[in-house]
């Protein structure tokens, strides 16, 4: 991954402000800021591109004690410019070897963090990352805690929202009352630069402009001005930890239901299973599935382009080697040439004219994606989701009427 090829994928996906990443480790922070100058709205530019913007950021992980436990948790960290990236980046090395990974591993307490993170600019903005993941997250169910007072401290009035991570989504934070004064965020912790992983999830912003500035009022103020009006999500199943189960056994995914039954014990080998997302979320929720706060975000769901593309073509989308295969490539760069962006083919495209773009086959997996009728087997263990058509002959109504489509929102 590099500057360049964020920035072309970000154009084919249809984003236009990108999170860093590791924006704390000196030889990427070094490649930013060579590749990377500050506009005039306090955000950062390409220097040879001038259609995307980056926000300094980086993912950190602490681990620490509590109740006899250690609790293994990461965080993910926004700033305002490289100068603050640098000077954190030195702070931080004090805990951990922040040259040894792009998301380093800190000695110290999470309130020590927030502590330091906004000690240095108050500008900062600072939350916990995929914060249902059995592993590496506050709520997990391996090595989580149950409330954010239990992680934070008296630093928890410094943290102003929650991620979602791709197991969860909002009806389930919504369902654990003392959530409801955070900003749900949700991003795609991307691994590579491809649309399949690039943007799956992410955050609709309405800003006056876009400044830092404005987007830490979004996030911390949730102001009318600038807010978030809605994240895109992947359905929760298609996370790698919805359920639960055991990999290595190839036990799963196993229910709620089941699991509990079961003592969360593997059949095969008697060890434990890891615990699904939403076997946890059931165990802190104090409202009924379905509860809504009042003046709750909206969301919509979505899964990448590519995968439903090489899901129609036969070829297993949960295959790298199909996902980026000559066939699925050629497909998906007409229908992006002819329609802007990803974002715009799944959301805004009439659907006869995706067929005639593409062939009738693909019209009809958006068409059911617009209406949530593809199905999936839940993830469980770090084993991605598998979506499932359902057989169907019907194209959809040739207008967009009661579809989801991001303008709806705006």
């Amino acid at each position: 991954m590099n500057i360049p090829e964020l920035i072309a994928f970000a154009k084919l996906k249809g984003l236009n402000i990108l999170g860093t990443g590791d924006a704390l480790h000196p030889s990427w922070l070094q490649e930013l800021k060579s590749n990377l100058e500050l506009n005039l709205g306090d955000l950062y530019r390409p220097k040879t591109d001038q259609e995307i913007y980056f926000v300094p950021q980086a993912e950190v992980a602490t681990i620490h004690q509590y109740e006899n436990r250690a609790r293994r948790i990461h965080h993910v960290i926004l700033m305002q410019n490289f100068e603050v990236a640098e000077q954190l980046s030195e702070i931080l090395s004090r805990f951990g070897d922040i040259s040894l990974d792009g998301r380093p591993v800190l000695s110290m307490h999470p309130a020590e963090l927030v502590e330091t993170v906004m000690g240095l600019d108050s500008r900062n903005i600072i939350f916990p990352a995929h914060v249902w993941t059995p592993w590496w997250s506050i709520f997990g169910a391996m090595s989580g805690v149950d409330r954010m007072e239990e992680c934070y401290e008296d630093q928890v009035k410094h943290v102003h929202a929650i991620e979602t991570g791709l197991s969860s989504d909002p009806p389930m934070n919504w369902r654990v009352s003392n959530l409801h004064r955070y900003t749900i965020l949700s991003f795609s912790d991307s691994h590579s630069p491809y649309p399949y992983r690039l943007g799956r999830e992410a955050v609709v912003f309405e800003l006056e402009s876009p400044t830092y500035r404005n987007l830490h009022e979004a996030i911390v103020g949730r102001t009318e001005k600038n807010r978030v009006r809605l994240t895109i999500e992947v359905p929760p199943a298609y996370g790698k930890y919805h359920w639960s189960g055991h990999r290595k056994c190839g036990v799963g995914p196993i229910s709620p239901e089941e699991a509990r039954k079961m003592g969360y014990k593997c059949p095969v080998c008697g060890k434990s299973l890891t615990k699904g997302v939403e076997d946890r979320v059931e165990e802190l929720a104090d409202k009924p599935r379905g509860y809504r706060p009042e003046n709750a975000q909206d969301f919509i769901y979505l899964l990448p382009l590519q995968e439903l593309i090489a899901l129609v073509l036969g070829l297993g989308p949960e295959s790298e080697t199909a996902l980026n295969s000559k066939k699925v490539w050629s497909i998906y760069e007409q229908l992006v040439n002819v329609f802007g962006s990803e974002l715009a083919v799944l959301l805004e495209a009439d659907l006869e004219e995706i067929a005639r773009a593409s062939s009738v086959e693909v019209a009809r997996a958006i068409t059911r994606l617009r209406e949530n009728r593809i199905k999936l087997i839940p993830g469980y263990d770090g084993v991605y989701g598998k979506i499932v058509l359902e057989e169907d002959k019907s194209l959809g109504k040739t207008s967009t009427k009661g579809f989801t489509r991001l303008e709806d929102y705006l």
